[in-house]
């Protein structure tokens, strides 16, 4: 009998963290390396927020909490659903996990046997077709052309459900490709969901506030109404509130999925730091004037990657609605020889080149399921951007 369970076999490490970790290395043997692989931005956590925590701390707010979340966060949701998305939800239609990913597998654990589909879009989130794994479904995949800017078309989500389809995820503005859908897009989209009636729409709107320009963000259920009754709705602060290390995601959705998904975390995990909650209150019902901020300088450096990329030699770079990534496409060097006679093969092969010759590290297409491509974060100074950039270029300059 085999100790370590089967469906670990089925089960990828992640991309980002491996590139990640292997960044670190090389910075500890003293290379200047410039990593441009996390998802994470480089902003400090607003100070309203802050001191909410500590305020929180000083009142003694330090015990267990409830499983779904203390009642004045579900509530400073439900505004916040209100107030952005036009989205009615009562506070028991809400649950406070640890980050968005605790959402998401909370939500595949408590639906989905065996056999059961879930669609993801590709490029998605490398830990979307892993959580399905490991819960027991059968991820199948949408895929996007650059073309389309890496957005869905209605034609290939129609395509790729099947009587089996249980969820699509829908991550809009995207990790990894920072495409967004417009409400126009969108509703082509949900046109296509409201006709299969048995799929279920989980969208991941992480990043709802960085999107740049005019473009308007709009969510599933706020597009189409007609499928409230089968949409999570999953958010959080980490990327808005520079909040990633505290651990903070919701989601709202039908009352019977919410009450399942409270009873998968309350033998999971329970209740998330307390201390988190009360400072995600405040990010949700407090001053937004940082918000501003973060969208110039993210946009400015979105800029800056896309022109120096697009004038790298190999490189087609798309510029994306929102996020704070670049999707860049290196077709045009698949083939190549490195000058130390390696041929690049992959898109991996390719960014670990450029890691090991260039100290810049970013993440490779393939693992978030559509290649030849990789992954950049802009979520670092505008020197550090440029610099890595001139690498790059140096590097693509010299394959033969």
């Amino acid at each position: 009998m085999a100790f370590l369970a089967d469906a670990l076999k089925r089960v990828k490490p992640s991309a980002t963290i491996t590139i990640t970790q292997k960044a670190r290395d090389l910075k500890a043997q003293g290379k200047d390396v410039i990593s441009l692989s996390v998802g994470e931005p480089d902003f400090d956590t607003p100070d309203n927020i802050k001191e909410a925590a500590i305020a929180a701390i000083r009142r003694g707010e330090t015990k267990y909490t409830p499983v779904s979340g203390i009642p004045q966060l579900r509530e400073a949701i439900t505004r916040k659903f209100k107030r952005e998305n036009g989205l009615d939800y009562k506070a028991n239609q809400v649950i406070v996990s640890t980050g968005g990913k605790h959402v998401i597998y909370n939500a595949l654990l408590a639906t989905l046997n065996p056999g059961d589909e879930v669609i993801c879009v590709s490029p998605y989130w490398v830990s979307y077709p892993e959580m399905v794994a490991l819960c027991g479904g059968t991820a199948t995949f949408a895929e996007t052309k650059i073309e389309n800017e890496f957005k869905l078309q209605p034609e290939e989500l129609e395509r790729a459900i099947t009587p089996k389809t249980k969820w699509v995820i829908l991550n809009s503005p995207s990790n990894p490709s920072g495409a967004a859908y417009s409400r126009a897009e969108m509703k082509k989209l949900t046109d296509v969901l409201m006709r299969h009636p048995h799929v279920w729409v989980l969208t991941d709107d992480m990043y709802e506030h960085l999107v740049y320009g005019d473009f308007e963000f709009v969510t599933p259920a706020q597009v189409e109404p007609g499928l409230y009754d089968r949409t999570l709705t999953m958010n959080g602060v980490s990327k808005s509130y520079a909040m990633t290390g505290w651990r903070i995601g919701y989601a709202a959705g039908p009352q019977h999925l919410m009450n399942a998904m409270d009873l998968v975390q309350g033998q999971q995990t329970s209740g998330t730091s307390a201390i988190s909650q009360w400072a995600a209150v405040e990010a949700l019902d407090g001053t937004q004037e940082h918000l501003p901020i973060f969208k110039k300088a993210f946009e400015r450096r979105r800029d800056l990657v896309v022109s120096m990329l697009n004038q790298t030699r190999g490189l087609v770079c798309p510029k994306p609605e929102g996020a704070f990534y670049v999707y860049p496409d290196c077709s045009a060097l698949i083939g190549k020889t490195m000058p130390n006679g390696k041929v690049i093969e992959t898109d991996e092969d390719l960014v670990m080149g450029i890691l090991e010759n260039e100290a810049v590290a970013a993440v490779h297409g393939s693992a978030f399921g559509l290649g030849p491509n990789f992954r950049i974060s802009y979520a670092t100074s505008d020197e550090k951007l440029e610099e890595a950039c001139r690498r790059i270029q140096r590097f693509c300059a010299e394959l033969r």
